[in-house]
């Protein structure tokens, strides 16, 4: 958007040459009340966001009410957003910037932490997610796959995205916890359900700490709490067996007992494996939903996939999830806290403000993706868009640690789907995005119909 120019009280005469213009603290915005903001936020922002953008340009201020940050600054430049992926951590704090989680995720969560804190979690992690780690994974989520799919009703209509959460909610149990008794899998499966299902008000009322004596505030604590427990039991479980399993929890309690005691204390191992329970599961889940989406709207698109999947094409089917993530980004934007004042795209920021690139404004954007709104994986695999344009895990020092091992099982997902089915969705009215805690998913949980490949059922 061009700034006006800087003019003199006397005679409205230009600036001098010699004499700098004051650099700007606050972008252009809408003036609507905070409440009436931060609603449209809250439910509507794969939407609002666009609109905003067109009306005020790449960099726009929201105000938000609390708990959401007060002085928000939107991003839609894939430039300025790599200024924020890559600057400075000790001033744009990402842990503050998600503070909204930390009653479900806890204060030792690696997305709740910054500077050194976060940088000693992170080195702790990513053995659990490193290429060889994730080799060891594969079989698991192929059993579980099969198993899960194989029970897809035939010929009825169903919420894809139901049957993918039952999915990935049984991948994380086994490889995130390592629990494999039914006893265990039987108690985490409607924790971790009544955990991911939670509104955005219930989500906002969480930071209130009056709210959180009042149902249904006090309820999701106390399955929070539950949760909690299980996990202890497991863990305490696994430290005595000492034996050597193939899960996260395996490599997490081997960096706890690194000899100059820089490991995981029990309440920091605690809030790590519910941070991947719950960001793992319903993330992974909404991805492949949208994925199976928008293949039962394109039957050329599906004819490929599932040739793909025939002859074992990986780098096809991960190129489906990938323009999936793209097209529909499950996270559609991340925040950063300045913690003192910043300048970015000619702004001057104070410092409290919250820097928000919005993901799902530099995926539709045509500079970076031509025909944005056009579903193409081919694009991830002739010439791949730039890494920095493609955002769907974040980015920087910040980057999701899973990233790997979400698309190792969405690949893992799809192949086994589109080697048995064929899909077609139950209307032709493509699903919207709604809003689930910080997540955007299909709205009516990508409803479809499948059948046995080649019986000429779909026709």
């Amino acid at each position: 958007m061009p700034r006006k120019s800087t003019f003199s009280s006397a005679g409205c005469s230009r600036r001098p040459a010699n004499v700098p213009l004051p650099t700007p603290a606050k972008p252009p915005g809408p003036r609507l009340p905070p409440m009436v903001q931060t609603l449209l936020f809250a439910r509507y922002r794969d939407r609002w966001f666009p609109r905003l953008r067109r009306r005020y340009g790449e960099v726009f201020w929201l105000d938000l009410a609390a708990p959401i940050r007060h002085n928000v600054v939107v991003l839609a430049r894939q430039e300025e957003i790599n200024e924020v992926f890559g600057g400075p951590v000790d001033v744009l704090h990402a842990g503050a910037g998600n503070t909204v989680l930390r009653p479900i995720m806890g204060d030792h969560s690696v997305l709740l932490t910054d500077e050194d804190e976060h940088r000693r979690l992170r080195r702790l992690l990513l053995p659990a997610f490193s290429s060889p780690a994730l080799r060891t994974y594969e079989d698991m989520m192929r059993s579980v796959a099969v198993a899960e799919i194989d029970r897809w009703p035939v010929g009825e209509v169903f919420c894809a995205h139901h049957r993918i959460r039952e999915l990935t909610l049984e991948v994380i149990g086994r490889l995130i916890l390592g629990v494999t008794a039914q006893a265990q899998l039987t108690a985490l499966r409607p924790l971790m359900r009544r955990l991911t299902d939670i509104n955005q008000m219930t989500l906002l009322g969480l930071c209130h700490a009056k709210l959180r004596r009042l149902r249904p505030w006090r309820q999701y604590l106390s399955v929070r709490q539950r949760l909690d427990e299980l996990i202890d039991a497991q863990v305490a479980h696994r430290r005595m067996a000492a034996d050597n399993r193939i899960d996260v929890l395996s490599h997490l309690l081997q960096a706890g007992h690194r000899a100059d005691g820089g490991g995981l204390s029990d309440a920091e191992l605690r809030d790590q494996l519910v941070t991947l329970l719950l960001a793992g599961h319903e993330t992974t889940a909404t991805g492949l939903a949208w994925a199976l989406h928008e293949l039962s709207r394109s039957p050329e698109h599906l004819r490929r996939a599932q040739r793909a999947a025939d002859e074992g094409d990986d780098a096809h089917l991960t190129a489906v999830f990938q323009e999936t993530l793209r097209r529909k980004p499950v996270i559609y934007q991340v925040a950063r806290c300045l913690t003192e004042p910043f300048t970015i795209a000619g702004y001057r920021l104070p410092a409290g403000t919250t820097v928000m690139p919005a993901i799902g404004l530099v995926h539709l954007d045509p500079t970076h993706h031509e025909q944005p709104e056009a579903f193409c994986p081919e694009r991830f695999l002739d010439g791949q868009p730039r890494s920095l344009a493609w955002i769907p895990f974040g980015g920087g020092v910040r980057r999701c640690p899973g990233a790997g091992f979400a698309l190792l099982e969405a690949t893992i997902v799809l192949r086994e789907v589109l080697t048995r089915y064929d899909l077609r969705p139950d209307r032709s009215r493509p699903e919207t995005a709604c809003p689930r805690q910080v997540t955007h998913g299909p709205a009516r949980g990508a409803r479809l119909v499948v059948a046995p490949r080649g019986n000429g059922a779909m026709a």
